[in-house]
């Protein structure tokens, strides 16, 4: 009896001995029921060291860093991005997602993303403005209306509604309690008018001064569609068009949904003017074979 009891003491101090080990190199460790002393589920809530949830000194991480958005890998290519763009495929329901004569057009993709080459520098911010020109979106009247509703609610509060630099936070006469440390830009002067799309989209994507980044706020059509409703603000001011149907502000900084159409239409007829070529040219080969044959024989 007695060396039963010593017999199946050593076999429970042997599982405790080998039941629990600390991790060393390629080795993980090993725990007796961790399942009974760490919690399995994610925290994501728990921004602080908690003990609870890590297995030793070394695993213990800020539990919130493993609920943050990664960044993509490196070459990854969007959703959607790859396939029209790239092989000039897109489709008649796609035809306004991408400008039809400009080579650094973007179409949209599928599920909103376009990726942002311009990095948050002095340089970066020039390459933008000098390489940024034309917006990927025609001026609609569905655009203007997203672009104003969105522009009152992220930019009219500094940059006021219209477009003078005097929103709310700045403008003392509408706000006696204004206490905003620079004054907003002011797009209602030569300088904005001229200033390319660039301009405007690096400062939405990283921010400039002491204005924020909305990038992660407004997507990126979202964003190209404030471009333009600021765009009809200037031309507003100067009492120029800048709609649908026409723009006599700046054609560069924008190509009305009309033209964009009637571009699109005079391309899809000049594909089928060359397509009936073809065909009347194999046409020809086929007959001019016939005939060769005919004097063979």
């Amino acid at each position: 009896m007695k060396d039963l009891r010593i017999l199946v003491l050593s076999l429970v101090l042997a599982v405790v001995l080998t039941a629990c080990s600390d991790a060393e190199d390629n080795f993980p460790g090993s725990e007796y029921m961790p399942d009974m002393g760490h919690s399995l589920a994610m925290e994501a809530n728990t921004y602080n060291y908690y003990y609870y949830n890590t297995w030793d000194e070394e695993s213990t991480i800020p539990l919130a860093q493993l609920v943050y958005p990664r960044g993509t890998v490196e070459g990854t290519v969007p959703r959607g991005y790859a396939g029209a763009y790239l092989n000039n495929e897109a489709s008649e329901d796609a035809k306004h997602l991408g400008h039809p004569v400009a080579d650094n057009a973007i179409s949209v993709p599928t599920n909103g993303h376009v990726p942002y080459y311009y990095d948050n520098t002095v340089e970066g911010r020039l390459a933008a403005m000098e390489q940024l020109t034309d917006n990927p979106f025609p001026i609609t009247e569905a655009g203007l209306a997203q672009g104003k509703k969105l522009y009152d609610i992220f930019c009219g509060i500094c940059h006021g509604s219209a477009g003078n630099g005097l929103g709310y936070i700045y403008d003392t006469d509408s706000n006696p309690n204004a206490a905003y440390p620079l004054a907003p830009a002011n797009f209602l002067r030569d300088e904005f008018y001229d200033a390319s799309n660039g301009r405007y989209y690096h400062a939405i994507i990283y921010g400039y001064n002491a204005m924020g980044a909305y990038a992660d706020k407004i997507s990126y059509e979202e964003r190209w569609q404030v471009i333009h409703y600021i765009r009809s603000l200037q031309a507003k001011e100067l009492k120029l068009d800048y709609n649908q149907a026409s723009n006599t502000f700046r054609p560069e900084h924008g190509m009305p949904a009309a033209e964009f159409d009637a571009m699109a239409s005079r391309a899809t007829d000049e594909e089928a003017m060359m397509e009936a070529a073809g065909q009347l040219s194999d046409a020809a080969e086929a007959g001019e074979e016939a005939t060769e044959q005919m004097r063979k024989k």
